[in-house]
């Protein structure tokens, strides 16, 4: 048999994940006819946006955008307080300490070792001391801020590049390990800081004309060269998707890059013409949306992914006075609801691919908040008001001098009050097969599950296919480890190298031991009826007898293997009670003696304990027994040392591993919430 192992590598690079897959010789660019085109017609396309921008000027744009300048004291006075106090404390400890350089070794380690990791962490504090200096100059009106804002924005003007080591293209061009300043690469960092800087050119360019006249032009001259001339002129960026299916990257660079244009530029025609193209781009990311609003690559990629395309619609409803408002299409209101139906309780959530299973505390939380808002959306609402906690600041640092200011200048985001998590007992996602229930909407008490089929082709795909999550009281114990650290093998033909993202280290089956496949072909599918579910049944009242009976959902994993004709396997996910979750797996494989017909494999987090046949899991006060008709397991514990990881789980993982031994079976796991 010609099986694929767990070591084996990709023949080609993976398009999915590869950002240098390169373009074709020649790129042909037609306009593109998607959702956003369907809902807004010819009101999208230039002519139509530069008779409206030439109408509204440079300064009337500008207002639109909601980004207030420091002379707006209605907006400054008003600044949380415990914003502006976690601000200065850390802004306070920079000022004694030098700027943090951002060298040409740290730049080349990406080719050289294949590290990303500490120039990226070099940038970010580049940028993040930057937003600190800039919110605290406009809102205490300190020359001393107002200077530290200054060097930091010339610091990014002297910056070669404002793109990554691991996304610039100058290594795959001409081999260099440096960028290539003749032709800056436009990807999310350089899209990060043009917005920052325009941003902070809106808050303080005032000022900076008075005390560093010179400053404002600088920051022109840098964001015309690097972003604006790049994303005019060049239709080979594979995010644009003129010649390739596009992920995250492209609402999160178009989204900055229009932002930019309207702060910086003082031509509205052009701006006009940067628009369109940016929503002409965009619809094609919006036509890779599935109905039912499910984000493949998860809750963590959807705040800079789905929520970034929100901020640029919201971004364009503003510059158009509501002409062009997305607001009422469906699809943006399924959307928007996927993070809140993927939530497991408090900081837990559904994680899949690339993603982490705990928030970081550092999501912004205002930008679903003033959606649900404009949406009406109560739940989404309170869903939100969870991530606005007393005693923190509106939006973290990380997210960025814009993601910061708009909260900073959202009223009731500063004073909305934490409300409880929505919990939907039962979601049904049919685009990614993604099933998530538990006994009561609103209720992390018992256990919640959550299985996936889907693709093995999916944006920062794992090898997941009929995996699942238990959780006890809304804290994950059969888990999804996520993601680890980036190094450039993340992105590579070596990709499931990488332990986390195979099928052994899922909660997964392993027929003849072996790894599942990788690319479309390699799927999951349901059998029979699919579970009901958000969102085709919103809300089953307490009353329904179908809220009350048990929630099933088979899938056919025989395609997710490189299995020979006629094998198979089928596994079932049965939410039988709140303290009682059964996994049947069904299989029948050809026969070979000189090893075990099978696995199955369950990934555990926090302390365990076998007893016989018997599982124990333990962690935060909450437990799980496991067993399978008497099948004996094998612990294998996995000591990390991967820093992401070690955050969500701590200083371990444990692969419960079962051997079983026939070519033709059934075997059911059952999970069981204990005291």
């Amino acid at each position: 048999m010609n099986r694929s192992t767990a070591t084996g590598t990709h023949p080609t690079p993976l398009a999915r994940v590869s950002a240098h897959t390169r373009p074709p010789a020649d790129v042909r660019v037609t306009a593109f006819s998607g959702p956003l085109f369907a809902q807004w017609g010819e009101r999208m396309r230039e002519p139509a946006l530069r008779e409206r921008f030439l109408r509204e000027g440079t300064e009337g744009l500008r207002r639109r955008t909601g980004i207030p300048a420091s002379g707006d004291r209605r907006v400054w006075d008003g600044v949380d307080p415990f914003t502006i106090e976690h601000l200065r404390v850390d802004a306070e400890g920079d000022l004694p300490r030098p700027w943090v350089d951002a060298t040409a070794t740290l730049f080349a380690r990406y080719v050289r070792d294949g590290d990303r990791r500490q120039y990226e962490i070099a940038v970010d504090s580049r940028r993040h001391r930057l937003t600190r200096a800039v919110v605290l100059a406009a809102a205490t009106r300190s020359s001393v801020w107002l200077d530290e804002a200054a060097d930091g924005a010339v610091l990014l003007c002297e910056q070669s590049t404002w793109s990554l080591p691991a996304h610039d293209d100058a290594h795959a061009r001409r081999d260099f390990v440096l960028p290539d300043v003749s032709a800056p690469y436009l990807d999310l960092a350089a899209g990060e800081v043009v917005a920052q800087l325009a941003v902070a050119d809106r808050v303080l360019g005032g000022e900076w004309e008075q005390a560093w006249p010179g400053l404002s032009e600088r920051i022109r001259s840098e964001a015309e060269a690097r972003v604006f001339t790049p994303f005019e002129t060049r239709d080979d960026f594979w995010w644009l998707g003129y010649w390739r299916e596009v992920n995250n990257w492209n609402p999160w660079i178009l989204g900055n890059v229009l932002l930019a244009a309207v702060l910086l530029l003082d031509d509205p025609e052009r701006v006009a013409r940067m628009a369109a193209r940016a929503l002409d781009s965009l619809d094609r990311y919006v036509a890779t949306l599935p109905t039912d609003g499910a984000i493949d690559e998860g809750v963590a990629y959807w705040w800079n992914g789905a929520g970034r395309m929100l901020e640029l619609l919201g971004l364009v409803a503003q510059l158009t006075d509501g002409d062009l408002d997305a607001g009422g299409m469906p699809l943006v209101a399924e959307v928007l609801r996927f993070p809140m139906r993927m939530q497991l309780g408090d900081d837990w959530y559904v994680n899949v691919a690339d993603g982490w299973a705990r928030s970081r505390h550092e999501e912004p939380w205002q930008l679903p908040f003033r959606w649900a808002l404009r949406n009406g959306d109560g739940r989404v609402a309170d869903w939100a008001c969870g991530g606005r906690r007393p005693g923190r600041p509106v939006a973290p640092v990380t997210g960025g001098l814009p993601r910061l200011v708009r909260a900073i200048a959202d009223p009731e985001w500063r004073d909305a009050a934490p409300a409880d998590a929505p919990l939907p007992r039962s979601v049904w996602l049919p685009s990614v097969q993604v099933l998530v229930c538990r006994d009561r909407a609103g209720d992390a008490s018992g256990l919640t599950l959550a299985a996936k089929g889907g693709t093995n082709d999916e944006n920062h795909n794992h090898k997941d296919l009929g995996s699942f999550i238990v959780a006890s009281g809304g804290r994950p114990l059969l888990v999804d480890i996520g993601k680890p650290t980036y190094t450039r093998e993340t992105f590579s033909p070596d990709r499931y190298r990488i332990r986390a993202m195979q099928s052994g280290w899922h909660n997964a089956p392993a027929p003849h031991g072996l790894e599942q496949g990788e690319g479309p072909a390699f799927r999951a599918h349901v059998v029979g009826r699919a579970p009901a579910g958000e969102p085709e049944a919103t809300h089953p009242a307490p009353t329904d007898p179908a809220s009350e009976s048990p929630i099933e959902l088979q899938l056919d994993l025989s395609a997710a293997y490189p299995l020979e004709a006629g094998e198979s396997w089928r596994r079932t996910f049965r939410f039988a009670s709140p303290r009682r979750i059964e996994v049947t797996d069904s299989w029948r494989l050809a026969s070979h003696p000189a090893h075990p017909a099978a696995m199955l494999h369950l990934i555990a987090a926090g302390a365990v304990d076998a007893s016989g046949d018997r599982v124990i899991v333990r962690a935060d006060g909450r437990g799980i027994a496991i067993t399978a008709e008497g099948a004996e397991p094998t612990l294998e514990e996995w000591l990390l040392d991967d820093p992401e990881l070690c955050t969500v789980w701590g200083p371990s993982l444990t692969r419960i591993s079962y051997t079983l031994p026939v070519a033709v079976g059934t075997l059911t796991t059952v999970v069981e919430e204990i005291g």
